[in-house]
Formats: C-alpha cells, sequence, structure tokens
C-alpha cells in the first residue's frame, strides 16, 4: 500500500494571481534579497532605489532639478521636481504592471526602469504606500496597503511645483527588524550624483551633487594615491574615468543609463578589453591584460536605449552587441589622450613595466609553491568541498559558500551540519602569516596562505575565484579574533577586490545558550542573554551555556547557524584609499598607538 497520501489535481488547483499578489508571494524574483537592511544589496535598498529612478529618469530628461529624501521612523518620504504623473493615471501607474511611459521612447530615452514594475513592486511591498502628484496647480493623491487601495483617490487644488511625492513603509511581515542605514544609502546617492551633474539630491538636509562627474568619483576613492592625473573623458554615450595605484588587484566602478551595475556585465567587459587594446595601440606592444591593469581604478558609464539586465535588480548587464562600438570608442578614446597627454603615457608606461616584471618574478615563485604543494598532497588538505561552484551550469552554484575556519575541532560541527552542495568547509592549521607589508611573493611561500588562494582558486587571478561568499568564521575568543583580523590583513593587502566586490564575509555566532524544559533561546550578546535569562529562568531545568568556541556547539545546533539564516556580516570598505592606512594602524608596528586608541575607548 502506498503510503504516501494521494494529491488531487484538478480545476480547482489552478490558481490565478493577481499581478501585485504574485510580488507578494515571490518578491524575490523582483527585488532579489530580502533581509533586514545589514547587507547594501536587501530589499529596503532596493525598493528606496526603484523610486529614486523614476525620479532620475525625469531629470535625465531635463525635468527637475532636486530629489528630496527624508527617512524617518523606518518611513521614506520622496520628492522629486519633474512633470508629475499625468493625473488621470497616478493609481493605475503604480499599481498595474506593464503600465507606464517608459515604453514610450519619446517620453524616456535612457531609462534603467524599462519593465514597468519597480514602482509597483515597492506599492505591493509596503504596509503603507501614498503617492501624490502635482501637475498644473493640481494634485491628486491615492494611498495603499499592501498594494491595494484603501481609500478613494482625491483631487484638489495646489501651488505646489510639479513633480511626484511617493511615501512608503516596507511591510514587517517581508523586512522584520529592518531598519535603513543611512551609510548604505549615502553611497548610493553619491553614485546618482556623481552620474547626473549638477543634480542636487537631498538624504535629511544633507546635500549630494557632483560637479565633475566621475572624475568626482576617482578622486573620492583614490584620495591622492593615484600614480598619475586621472584619465577623465566623455565622449557621447560614453563617460569614462581611470587611473593607477600601487594596490594590488583591479577596482571598477560601471553605471547604464545612471543604474550602478554592481556585477558589472557586458558594458565592463568591453571597458577593461578596450584599455587593453589601447595601451598596445598607443605603446605598439603587446602587454599582457593583467599587467596593464594591475593597479587599476576605472569607472564607466554608458546610455543604452534598451539595456538588457540579467534580473529584475539590474545588477549585470547582458546586451551582446555593446562590444562591437564600445570597445573601439573605450580604445580610441583612450589612444587620443595618451597622445594629448606624453606625461601620463610615460608614467603609465613605467607601470605596466614595472607590473610585468613583478608577474615574472612571481611566476618562478608560484612555481615553487606548485611544486611543493604537489610533493604534500595531491588534494587541498583539511577542505571538504561542496559539489557546485561558481561559474557551474547549476541554478545552486551561484549560493556557493566557504567557510574558514580555526582548526578541524572548530569545523568538525560546521562540516557535518553543512549543505554538501553549496556549502564547503577550509579549516586552517593554526595561526596564518601576518603578511601586512609583505611582498606577494610571501602568500606564495607561506604553505597555509597559500592552501587559502588555491581553496579560493585565486592563486592564478580572482576570476577564477570558486565560491560566491567566503566566510571568515573563528572563535569569539582572543585567538580567535586574531586570526580573523590575519585572514582580514591577506584579503585587503593583496585581494581587496574581493572585499570591494562583497565576495567577503564575517560569521556570527551565539555566545550563549539559555534554555529551560520547554524553550530555548541562543544569545549573540550579553543583553540577549541578559533578555533571555529574565524569561526563561522560572523555567524547570533552566541553565545558561557559554560557548567558549565553535567545536562546542553539536552539529545539530549548528545547522541553523549557517542555514537560510545564518548571521554573516559583509566585510566592508567605504574607500579604495582606506585600506593601506587601516592595515597599518591595525596589523603595523605602531604598538603604543593601538594600545593607547584601545585604553581610551574601552566601553
Amino acid at each position: 500500500m502506498n503510503s504516501v497520501q494521494e494529491t488531487i489535481y484538478d480545476e480547482s488547483k489552478i490558481l490565478t494571481l493577481s499581478s501585485l499578489e504574485h510580488i507578494r508571494l515571490r518578491p524575490g524574483m523582483y527585488i532579489g534579497r530580502l533581509g533586514n537592511g545589514s547587507h547594501p544589496s536587501d530589499g529596503i535598498y532596493v525598493l528606496l532605489k526603484e523610486i529614486v529612478d523614476n525620479s532620475i529618469d525625469e531629470f535625465i530628461m531635463g525635468f527637475g532639478k532636486r530629489i528630496d529624501i527624508l527617512i524617518e521612523n523606518g518611513i521614506v518620504n520622496i520628492r522629486d521636481f519633474g512633470r508629475g504623473i499625468p493625473l488621470g493615471k497616478v493609481v493605475e501607474c503604480v499599481s498595474i504592471i506593464n503600465t507606464g511611459a517608459k515604453y514610450n521612447d519619446e517620453v524616456f530615452q535612457f531609462s534603467v526602469g524599462l519593465n514597468g514594475v519597480g514602482t509597483k513592486a515597492v506599492n505591493a511591498l509596503s504596509e503603507h504606500f501614498e503617492v501624490t502628484s502635482f501637475r498644473e496647480k493640481k494634485m491628486f493623491s491615492a494611498q495603499f496597503r499592501s498594494g491595494e487601495l484603501k481609500t478613494a483617490p482625491t483631487a484638489n487644488g495646489t501651488n505646489e511645483s510639479n513633480g511626484t511625492k511617493i511615501s512608503f513603509t516596507p511591510d514587517t511581515n517581508l523586512f522584520p527588524n529592518y531598519s535603513f542605514d543611512l551609510g548604505t544609502i549615502r553611497k548610493q546617492l553619491w553614485n546618482y550624483a556623481y552620474l547626473n551633474r549638477k543634480l542636487t539630491i537631498t538624504l535629511n538636509g544633507e546635500k549630494f551633487k557632483s560637479e565633475n562627474g566621475l572624475l568626482d568619483l576617482l578622486h573620492e576613492e583614490v584620495n591622492e594615491s593615484n600614480l598619475y592625473d586621472i584619465v577623465h573623458c566623455q565622449n557621447g554615450q560614453l563617460e569614462m574615468a581611470l587611473t593607477h595605484t600601487d594596490h594590488y588587484g583591479e577596482e571598477y566602478f560601471s553605471y547604464v543609463n545612471g543604474h550602478h551595475t554592481n556585477d558589472g556585465g557586458t558594458h565592463l567587459s568591453a571597458f577593461r578589453e578596450g584599455i587593453l587594446k589601447g595601451v598596445n595601440q598607443f605603446y605598439n606592444s603587446s602587454f599582457d591584460g593583467p599587467d596593464v591593469r594591475d593597479g587599476l581604478v576605472g569607472a564607466v558609464a554608458i546610455k543604452v536605449q534598451e539595456p538588457v539586465f540579467e534580473s529584475q535588480t539590474k545588477n549585470k548587464l547582458g546586451n551582446s552587441d555593446l562590444r562591437s562600438w564600445l570597445m573601439p570608442l573605450v580604445r580610441d578614446t583612450f589612444v587620443d589622450f595618451l597622445y594629448k597627454h606624453p606625461e601620463v603615457a610615460e608614467l603609465l608606461k613605467q607601470k605596466i613595466q614595472a607590473n610585468e616584471r613583478i608577474r615574472k618574478e612571481l611566476n618562478n615563485v608560484k612555481k615553487a609553491a606548485r611544486d611543493n604543494a604537489r610533493k604534500s598532497a595531491l588534494t587541498i588538505p583539511n577542505l571538504k568541498d561542496c559539489k557546485f561552484h561558481l561559474g557551474d551550469k547549476n541554478e545552486l552554484a551561484d549560493e556557493s559558500t566557504v567557510f574558514i575556519t580555526e582548526g578541524m575541532s572548530a569545523g568538525g560541527s560546521m562540516i557535518s551540519a553543512r549543505d554538501v552542495y553549496t556549502q564547503a568547509v577550509f579549516c586552517l592549521k593554526g595561526k596564518p602569516l601576518n603578511c601586512h607589508g609583505q611582498g606577494k611573493e610571501v602568500i606564495y611561500k607561506n604553505l597555509e596562505l597559500y592552501n587559502v588562494m588555491k581553496t579560493l582558486g585565486i592563486e592564478d587571478s580572482i576570476d577564477d575565484l570558486r565560491y560566491r561568499k567566503v566566510v571568515i568564521a573563528t572563535d569569539a575568543d582572543v585567538d580567535g579574533l586574531h586570526i580573523r583580523n590575519l585572514l582580514l590583513t591577506f584579503f585587503l593587502q593583496f585581494y581587496e577586490t574581493l572585499v570591494l566586490q562583497g565576495n567577503i564575509y564575517i560569521l556570527e555566532t551565539p555566545l550563549f545558550r539559555v534554555r529551560n524544559q520547554k524553550t530555548t533561546k541562543y544569545c549573540y550578546s550579553e543583553a540577549e542573554k541578559n533578555d533571555a535569562f529574565e524569561k526563561l529562568q522560572k523555567g524547570p531545568h533552566f541553565e545558561v551555556t557559554r560557548f567558549k568556541g565553535l567545536g562546542e556547539i553539536s552539529p545539530n545546533e549548528f545547522g541553523q547557524f549557517i542555514g537560510k539564516n545564518m548571521r554573516a556580516v559583509p566585510v566592508g570598505v567605504e574607500h579604495t584609499h582606506e585600506i593601506p592606512e587601516l592595515l597599518n594602524f591595525y596589523m603595523g608596528t605602531n604598538t603604543a598607538d593601538r594600545r593607547r586608541y584601545i585604553m581610551e575607548n574601552l566601553v
């Protein structure tokens, strides 16, 4: 007898959802991850961006030079001074999918929001949403709850300037315990300002405005650490800026129609290729790409009438036809600049030749490291790998994660509890080398760090990174924090690009377990422990456990800490130029300065 209950599949099981019901049922399809605001990609920032994008589109078309944003108590208010939504279509434009003027090239030529979904998604995912359009001394307002019209819209006369005002509160059922990080939003707004010269944006009264576009962006990022004056060119649909620093790796900022494409795409690939071809054409040489681009910090912004993005959140451009015109345009623009600025051309040549010389010297060190690794083991020691990796043609590959932890005892529970398809565990044998101030050859001579590179697949190029997330998982004691700092130093010193593009994380695990016979609470701080203590202490079999290390958490318990609710905090740096100063302070030889700082900041 079949023990599985048969499910009846008939007409009654066929459901038809409204557009907004579908958004609420499958929000990830429209805004990516949900989150609580602790990560720049969390959904509440996507909601904000979708509304601001519409205001930016008005500015691009020549209407409205100011956007005012007010965020208080989790409520967002955005007011632009564009044309305002046509009053007879206000409700439809914020609640019916595939409704809007973005399909009309006469009204919007270079728009990010082409799918007619963005504002509707904000409406559907907000517990309160209000839209007001001001147009020709008239105003029209409508209020919604979870995408449903709450009351009859109102129409009145007004003396307000033309434009649109939208207020929304993210739905706490979808975004529990959310909070807006103003630092994350400031960075987002500076991107808008750099890409839209003369536009003024205010956030709670703070002003964001750029006079020189991408030139201002790169000046802010490198902060005089550039080896030569920043190259800045604008040519029709293309604006680009670039320079070299003495840092390792490459760093890029890429934009399409005023939108920051975090994951790049075809325009960034064409930009990188155009730089290489331009250099080789100008110098009549055949330099390798890594030698030309090592230390490069670049920004590229393009305008495309029909952008094709690889997801609704528009983080990666997919237009395959771009290369045919963009790569030659970058190449010719860069060659023209080098001819006009021979002093920059000479400095750039010296930098490339130095990169080439260092790379060839490093190749010998890499070969010796590989030989030593082959002699010691055929596989990477202490790595429990996962089945799918970044780049595999599998939907799970994009979730690939590797945990770097200290010792087999700490990694034991993690190995037992992990998802074998998407989660790998690499166990260190001891404390890594403090590589601050060292040359890159030292990390190939150190077997432990070489094994970290080999685990990640980055011993030759970060383009070969095998995992989407690299999570540092160490004990919350002095030794564990020291190991964490040593690993962060390794990444910031030699692979800062991985940090800047959001690949490096720190795992948070509970410090305490407070439980009685009926209830168990895991606490990440003294305050949480004290709160749980008060609530549970009167129950039978009450106990408080302090986890001294990851190895003390059983596999059955550990699964929830690395599952879908995993607390993994992204490692972030505000600007590239901050990295050397940070490393020098925390990992350098200025022991007295560090001691003084610690004593003055003890809580």
